[in-house]
């Protein structure tokens, strides 16, 4: 091997010294290949066999203690419920955790509001779902539309699909994640060993049936915005990689979180949340003294802290699931939809998601309170933060968006 790379060879004679031979470059491929197919079949090397035990599959328990397990040694989350005043911005999850079909929440406001540790805060509050077993895609065993291609073949056959129950997933979207990285791309790993191009999925893929949190989200690159774009009018992801085209659903709660003063939204992007938020500095003195001392006595003792909060928060996960269950036989009277749309033609808001996610927003709150009716108090709590977003910004107009919906609301509902 000196001689090979030795000034004088004549092996590399007529190339640059700093460039290798591109013979070595392959045999050490080749040679690598070999020794990881050897190790895969228990194929003899010289005088030593290599062999690799059989893994088997872990059963439903032993998954469910290693989730437990993992559970426990997970950083603390401060609790939901302990969160002073943001009234609005907690209400804007509350309600997309009961009805996802609402699409979702921007939050904008000031730096250290709370706005990533309300939404992270969100984890302990998430219901079960029904997924799966061993399917990356957290497909649906009842709903075609939200299965994996290969699930739903097994289902078409007749196969009996294993189901287990899991919390809804919460994924973190990090600014400087790469394009493979959130649609997937090819298991290089399988590639080399086994020969043959596999999917490894991405993080729209673990977000499918969940959340989707985009911290920063005005800072998002733009190729970025463009799958997300692409994934949330859809509802699938769509990878095409290396000869290898690949479809699998990802519906998902979008939330994103960001400060006005390092810049706006693509106006395309922001269509696509379902409710607008803004979050203000909490400007009561008595109220700053409470968040002061409540996070001190957190960092100070975050699971005594989690342990006194732990009835509230069980009252909220139990007023949650009630309204999922009740929230189809929550209706809405015919006039109350015509004057949400007159409220919306008369703003001149662009298309008819405003009107949809009013309906459904409206229809969540009346789940949450326990009725089964909505009513105008209820369409006037949301239509703000359904619309806030959805108007043409005029740049010498000095009011807030916000009150021109609810000055506009009360017009057409007196």
């Amino acid at each position: 091997m000196a001689a090979l790379f030795s000034p004088s060879s004549s092996l590399l004679a007529s190339r640059p010294r700093s460039v290798p031979s591109l013979s070595l470059y392959s045999t050490n491929i080749r040679t690598h290949c070999q020794q990881r197919r050897y190790l895969g079949k228990g194929v003899g090397t010289g005088n030593r066999r290599l062999f690799i035990a059989n893994v088997a599959a872990p059963d439903v328990t032993s998954t469910e203690q290693a989730s437990q397990t993992a559970k426990e040694s997970q950083r603390p989350v401060y609790p939901f419920s302990a969160i002073v005043g943001q009234d609005e911005m907690k209400l804007c999850l509350l309600l997309n955790v009961i009805d996802p079909k609402i699409g979702g929440v921007m939050i904008m406001g000031d730096r250290g509001t709370g706005k990533s540790t309300t939404v992270r805060s969100l984890i302990d509050l998430l219901p079960e779902i029904q997924v799966v077993i061993g399917d990356p895609f957290n497909s649906d065993p009842e709903d075609p539309e939200s299965m994996g291609s290969d699930i739903r073949e097994r289902v078409m056959k007749g196969d009996q699909v294993p189901v287990t129950t899991m919390k809804i997933n919460m994924v973190d979207l990090p600014l400087g994640a790469t394009e493979d990285r959130v649609c997937g791309t090819i298991d290089i790993e399988k590639a080399l060993t086994e020969g043959v191009k596999a999917f490894e999925p991405g993080l729209l893929a673990k977000a499918n049936r969940g959340i989707l949190y985009v911290d920063e989200v005005n800072l998002l690159d733009d190729h970025l915005v463009d799958v997300l774009l692409d994934a949330a009018a859809s509802g699938w992801n769509t990878v095409e990689r290396e000869g290898i085209s690949i479809s699998h659903p990802a519906r998902f709660i979008l939330i994103g979180s960001g400060n006005p003063e390092e810049g706006e939204l693509r106006p395309q992007l922001l269509d696509r949340f379902g409710m607008h938020a803004q979050v203000g500095t909490v400007r009561d003195a008595e109220l700053r003294v409470k968040i002061v001392e409540e996070r001190a006595s957190f960092d100070k003792d975050p699971k005594g802290f989690r342990e006194s909060y732990k009835s509230e928060q069980e009252k909220l996960q139990q007023q949650i699931s009630t309204a999922r269950n009740n929230l189809p036989a929550v209706q809405i009277d015919h006039d109350l939809r015509v004057k949400i749309s007159k409220v919306c033609a008369e703003l001149n808001v662009d298309g008819l998601r405003g009107d949809i996610v009013t309906n459904r927003a409206s229809k969540a709150l009346a789940a949450l309170k326990g009725r089964d009716k909505v009513t105008a108090e209820d369409i006037a709590t949301v239509i703000p933060n359904c619309l806030r977003h959805r108007l043409r910004k005029d740049p010498l107009e000095s009011i807030d968006s916000g009150l021109l919906v609810v000055e506009k609301f009360y017009e057409v509902f007196s």
